[in-house]
C-alpha cells in the first residue's frame, strides 16, 4: 500500500470497530465495490456526511478490505487549497514511473504540472485524460483503489481532474472513492457520481458506542442528553463527554449551548488544548499550519522557535498527533481547533518559522505562501515572491492558484499603482480559471486604484471577455467595440484584435444583436479603425477582409479575402494565432466557395487542437469539419465527429451548442430528431442571445424539408435565413440556394428570383467550380427548354470537379426531375439513378426517398440496398470506435479522442468484433467500407 488516508487513524483498532457500529449496510456497499474492482469493473463512490460522522473510519474499512489491491490516496488540507495540483501529486506520486506508457501530449501534460518539464500550461481536460491513462496503466498488474479524503479542502485544480477521471472510468479495474462534507462547494465538482449519504447512528448503536468510551457509571438522563445532542455523530459521541465533569457524567447537567455540532466538537478539542504545555501547543500549531505532514520540516521549524526534539511535548498530546513517516493529526477538526485557538501573532510566528525552514530552491511556492501568512503589513519583497509563484503556477496550468497568489500579492503591495496592476492580473487569472464572479470583484478593486489609460482599457477588455465567456450572446459585441475604440490611440495591434473579437461576437449574436452591437455597425467601425503600423499579421488580414465583405460586397472584398486565406494556407502562422482565428479563416474559405481550402483549414484546426490538447478550441474545429463532411457526402464520418463533440461537451461541461449534430440530422433526413434539436437549439439561442443558433436551425430545417419534399416549409425557413444580417457562412452562401429550390417547387418564382440574385453576388465574386456549379443548378431551376438543360449539365460538370458529392447528387436529382417533367423518362432514369446512388452512399435518407419517388414516377423502382449485416447493431460509441480503429488509430489515440482509457477502447472493440464477426483490426476497414457500404450505427 502506497499511502493511507487521514482521519481516525489514531484510534485503537477496538475503537475503530466501535465507530463502525451501525454501519453494516455502508460496509457492505464498500465490500461489494472492492469485489467489483477485483473483477475488473470500474467503480466510483462519494461518501457524504457531516464532520465526524465516520467517513474516514469507513475509508479505513475500505482499505482493510482492499489490502490485496494497489491503493493510493490523497487528502485535502485547508491550508493547501491554493497550491496547484497538490492533491494530484499526492495521489500520483507512487505511479510516476508509468509516465512513459502514456501518449506524448498526455505524458508532457503531467510532467509540466509536476514541474518535471518546462512548457506551456496544458489544457485541464488533456491533463484529466493523462491521469485516466495513468490510473488505467497502474491497474494493469492488479486492481487499483484511489481514496480521496476531505474533498472539500482539495485544491480546485486537483478536484476538477479527480471528478473528470471518476466520470470517465468504464472498463478499468479502478475505483475512486471520495469523502466530502455536506453542503460543500466541492459537491458541484462531484455531481452525478454515485453518492452514499451518511446519517448519524441509530440511538441503540449510539448508546453502545458511548458506553464503550466512558468508564464507570453513566447517568441515564445524561446519556440520553449526549445522544440527543450528538445526533448519532460518532466523533461527537466520543468527544462531547469530555466536556462534562465526573459529577456531571454521574448525574448533573451542564449549561445548554447554541453552538452547532461541528462547533461543539471543535470547542471540545480546543478545551483539551488549554492545559497542554506551551511547547506542545506550539508543536501542534506548526503541524496544523504545515499541510505536507513532513516531520523533518516541522522539527526544523520547531528548532527555530527553540523547541528542538522535545519528545515530552509530543507525549503530552499523543492522542491528538502522531509523528511517523508523516505528521498526522487525529481529525481535520483538530487542525482547525489548533489553528483557531492560536492568537494571530502566534499563527504568524508559526508561518514565519515554517517559511524559514522550507527550502527556497526545492519548494519556493510553499515558502512564499507561508511568508504571506506571516506578514500583516504591506511588504514588496513578499508580494514580489508571491508574484513569481503565480507565474510558476500559471506555467503549470494552476490558474486558480496563480489568481490566489496574485490576489494576496496585491493585498501586500505597498505602492497603490503596483497594487492595482497586480489586482488586474489576479482578475485575469480568475477569469481564465473559470471564476467570473471573483474576477469581477478583483476587477473592481483594480479599477479603484490608479491605472493608466492602457491598463483601464485592458480592464474594460477583460470585463467584455467575461461577458462573452459567460454568455456567448448579444451583450459582448457592443462592449468589445467600445473597448476597441478605447485601445485605438493606445495599442493599435490590440485594438485591431479586439475589433476582430467584436466581429466574431457579433456573428454569434446574429439576428438577436442589441443596439450598438450589430454586425454591420461593428464592421463599419473596424473598417474605419487605424491600419496596423507594422507588417499585417494573419489577424489583421482577416479583419480587413471581413470588414470589407460586410460593408461593401463580395466582389470588392474577394482580393482581400484571398490574401487572408493565403496567410493561413501558405504563410507561417503561430499555433496560438491559428487556434484563435482558424475558424474565421474557414469562414473566409466558405465565402470564397473554396471547397479544398475549407477541408484543409478544418483538418488543420482539428489536428492542431488535438495535438496541443486545446479542448476549448476543438469543438469549433470539429463543427467546421462536420460541415465539410456533409458537403462531401460523408455522413458516417460527420456522425463520428458529432459524437466526439457531444463527448467533449459532456466531459467538460462547456456551454456549447452542437450545431453539427443538427446539420447532420437534417442532411440524413431524420425529421423527428431535427424537430427535437431545433426546439432545443432555438431555446438555448434565445436564452443566450446567440442568434446564429436560430440561423443554423432555419438552414437545417430548409435542407430537411427540401429533402422531404415539404417545399412550403422549406421556403419559409430559407426566407428567414436570407433575411438575416449578411454574416458570412450559412446565410450568405447556402441559404439562397435552398430558397431558390424551395420557392420554385412552391410556385413562387418571384422569391426564387430574388434569392438567385443574392446567390450570384457571392458566386460571381469567386467563380470556383463549387460556386458556379451551385449557381448553374439554381439558374436551371428558373429556366426553360435548352437553357435549362444546358445549365443542368453545366452544374453537373462543375460540381463533379469538386469535393461536394452531396451538391453533385442534388444537381443530378433536379436535372432528373426536370427531364421527367419534360417526359424524357429514359434520360430521367439515368440522372435519378445516379442521384439515388450518391445519396444512398452518403446516407442522405430524405433525398434517397425523394429520388426513389421520382424514379417510380418514371416507371422504375429504385434498387434496394443490400441488407445490413450485424454491424447495424452497433451502438454509436461502438461504431465510432470501429471507424477510428479502421483508420489506423491505436487504442491510446482513440482514447484521447473520446476521453476514455485505452482499456475502455479495447472493451468496446471486443464487442464490435463479436457483433460483426470481424476478427482483426485490419479487417475492419474492409467491413466498414467494402462494397461501397459504410457502417451505420443504430
Amino acid at each position: 500500500m502506497e499511502a493511507a488516508p487521514s482521519g481516525d487513524e489514531f484510534m485503537t483498532r477496538e475503537r475503530r470497530r466501535s465507530v463502525l457500529l451501525g454501519r453494516h449496510t455502508e460496509c457492505q456497499v464498500l465490500d461489494r465495490l472492492v469485489e467489483a474492482v477485483r473483477a475488473g469493473q470500474s467503480q466510483s463512490l462519494v461518501l457524504r456526511g457531516e464532520a465526524g460522522v465516520g467517513k474516514s473510519a469507513l475509508l479505513e474499512h475500505l482499505l482493510d478490505r482492499a489490502a490485496d489491491c494497489r491503493v493510493v490516496s490523497a487528502t485535502g488540507v485547508q491550508a493547501e487549497m491554493e497550491l496547484p495540483f497538490a492533491a494530484l501529486h499526492q495521489l500520483l506520486a507512487p505511479m510516476l514511473d508509468l509516465l512513459d506508457s502514456l501518449p506524448g501530449p498526455q505524458r508532457d501534460a503531467l510532467r509540466i504540472v509536476f514541474g518535471i518539464l518546462d512548457g506551456p500550461a496544458p489544457d485541464r481536460f488533456l491533463l484529466g485524460l493523462a491521469v485516466l491513462g495513468l490510473l488505467s496503466a497502474a491497474a494493469e498488474s492488479r486492481p487499483l483503489v484511489c481514496v480521496i479524503d476531505d474533498v472539500q479542502w482539495l485544491d480546485r485544480a486537483s478536484a476538477q481532474v479527480f471528478a473528470f477521471v471518476a466520470r470517465r472510468l468504464f472498463a478499468e479495474a479502478v475505483a475512486c472513492v471520495f469523502a466530502v462534507r455536506n453542503s460543500s462547494d466541492a459537491m458541484h465538482e462531484l455531481s452525478g457520481l454515485p453518492t452514499m449519504d451518511l446519517a448519524g447512528l441509530r440511538d441503540d448503536d449510539a448508546r453502545v458506542l458511548l458506553r464503550s468510551v466512558i468508564p464507570g457509571r453513566l447517568d441515564e438522563q445524561v446519556s440520553e442528553r449526549i445522544i440527543a445532542e450528538a445526533r448519532g455523530n460518532p466523533l461527537a459521541l466520543l468527544e462531547l463527554p469530555r466536556e462534562l465533569t465526573h459529577d456531571e457524567l454521574a448525574g448533573g447537567f451542564g449549561s445548554p449551548t447554541a453552538q452547532t455540532l461541528r462547533g461543539r466538537i471543535e470547542s471540545s478539542f480546543r478545551r483539551r488544548l488549554e492545559p497542554l504545555p506551551v511547547r506542545t501547543r506550539q508543536l501542534l500549531l506548526l503541524a496544523a499550519a504545515e499541510p505536507l505532514g513532513d516531520p523533518a520540516l516541522v522539527w526544523r521549524a520547531a528548532t527555530r522557535l527553540g523547541n528542538a526534539g522535545d519528545t515530552a511535548a509530543v507525549a503530552a498530546a499523543d492522542d491528538l498527533i502522531e509523528f511517523g513517516a508523516r505528521v498526522r493529526l487525529r481529525h481535520p477538526l483538530v487542525r482547525s481547533a489548533v489553528y483557531r485557538a492560536a492568537s494571530p501573532e502566534e499563527r504568524r510566528t508559526a508561518h514565519r518559522a515554517l517559511a524559514e525552514a522550507t527550502d527556497a530552491e526545492a519548494d519556493p511556492d510553499r515558502r512564499a505562501w507561508h511568508r504571506a501568512h506571516a506578514t500583516v503589513e504591506p511588504d514588496e519583497d513578499v508580494a514580489a515572491e508571491l508574484e513569481r509563484s503565480a507565474g510558476r503556477a500559471q506555467g503549470r496550468g494552476g490558474l486558480a492558484a496563480a489568481a490566489a497568489f496574485l490576489e494576496r500579492a496585491a493585498t501586500l503591495t505597498p505602492e497603490s499603482g503596483r497594487r492595482a496592476e497586480r489586482a488586474l492580473a489576479a482578475a485575469q487569472a480568475k477569469h481564465e480559471a473559470g471564476a467570473p464572479d471573483a474576477a469581477l470583484s478583483l476587477l473592481a478593486a483594480a479599477l479603484a486604484g490608479p491605472l493608466d489609460e492602457l491598463q483601464r482599457a485592458r480592464a474594460s477588455l477583460l470585463r467584455a471577455e467575461i461577458a462573452f465567456t459567460t454568455n456567448r450572446g448579444n451583450l459582448a459585441p457592443p462592449m468589445l467595440l467600445e473597448v476597441a475604440r478605447q485601445l485605438e490611440p493606445l495599442d493599435v495591434p490590440l485594438a485591431r484584435e479586439t475589433n476582430l473579437q467584436a466581429l466574431s461576437a457579433a456573428m454569434f449574436a446574429g439576428r438577436l444583436a442589441v443596439e450598438g452591437g450589430g454586425l454591420l455597425e461593428i464592421a463599419a467601425a473596424a473598417r474605419a479603425a487605424p491600419a496596423t503600423p507594422v507588417a499585417p499579421r494573419a489577424a489583421d488580414l482577416l479583419l480587413d477582409a471581413l470588414a470589407l465583405l460586410l460593408t461593401d460586397d463580395a466582389r470588392t472584398a474577394a482580393p482581400a479575402m484571398r490574401r487572408a486565406l493565403r496567410a493561413f494556407t501558405e504563410d507561417d502562422v503561430s499555433p496560438e494565432e491559428e487556434l484563435r482565428w482558424l475558424w474565421l479563416a474557414f469562414i473566409i474559405a466558405v465565402a470564397l466557395w473554396d471547397d479544398r481550402s475549407c477541408r484543409v483549414l478544418a483538418d488543420r484546426h482539428v489536428r492542431l487542437a488535438r495535438d496541443t490538447g486545446a479542448l476549448a478550441a476543438l469543438p469549433l474545429g470539429l463543427s467546421s469539419r462536420i460541415i465539410v463532411h456533409l458537403f462531401q457526402g460523408e455522413m458516417p464520418e460527420a456522425a463520428s465527429l458529432s459524437e466526439e463533440v457531444r463527448t467533449i461537451v459532456t466531459a467538460t461541461g462547456f456551454q456549447i451548442t452542437n450545431y453539427g449534430a443538427l446539420a447532420l440530422a437534417a442532411w440524413q433526413g431524420r425529421r423527428a430528431e431535427v424537430d427535437r434539436l431545433v426546439r432545443a437549439t432555438t431555446s438555448e439561442a434565445a436564452l443566450r442571445g446567440e442568434g446564429v443558433g436560430l440561423t443554423v436551425s432555419d438552414w437545417a430545417s430548409a435542407v430537411l424539408c427540401n429533402g422531404l419534399g415539404r417545399y412550403e416549409d422549406a421556403r419559409a425557413a430559407a426566407e428567414r435565413v436570407v433575411l438575416d444580417p449578411p454574416a458570412p457562412g450559412v446565410a450568405v452562401h447556402w441559404g439562397p440556394a435552398e430558397l431558390v429550390e424551395a420557392a420554385v417547387r412552391s410556385g413562387d418564382g418571384e422569391s426564387a428570383s430574388r434569392a438567385l440574385e443574392r446567390l450570384v453576388r457571392t458566386t460571381q465574386a469567386s467563380p470556383t467550380d463549387w460556386a458556379l456549379g451551385t449557381e448553374a443548378r439554381s439558374r436551371a431551376l428558373l429556366s426553360q427548354g435548352r437553357d435549362a438543360e444546358s445549365l443542368y449539365r453545366e452544374a453537373i460538370e462543375r460540381l463533379g470537379r469538386t469535393l461536394c458529392r452531396a451538391d453533385l447528387g442534388r444537381a443530378h436529382l433536379v436535372y432528373g426531375e426536370w427531364l421527367r417533367r419534360e417526359r424524357r423518362r429514359i434520360d430521367a432514369r439515368e440522372q435519378l439513378r445516379t442521384a439515388h446512388d450518391l445519396f444512398a452512399d452518403a446516407g442522405m435518407e430524405a433525398f434517397v426517398e425523394r429520388a426513389a419517388r421520382e424514379l417510380k414516377a418514371t416507371g422504375e423502382t429504385a434498387r434496394k440496398r443490400s441488407a445490413g449485416s450485424s454491424g447495424d447493431d452497433l451502438t454509436p460509441r461502438e461504431a465510432q470506435i470501429a471507424r477510428l480503429a479502421s483508420e489506423g488509430l491505436t487504442n491510446p489515440e482513440i482514447g484521447s479522442r473520446l476521453f476514455v482509457s485505452p482499456r475502455t477502447v479495447e472493451y468496446h472493440l471486443h464487442k464490435v468484433f463479436a457483433k460483426t464477426g470481424v476478427t482483426s483490426r485490419g479487417a475492419l476497414a474492409t467491413f466498414l467500407y467494402g462494397g461501397g457500404r459504410k457502417l451505420e450505427s443504430k
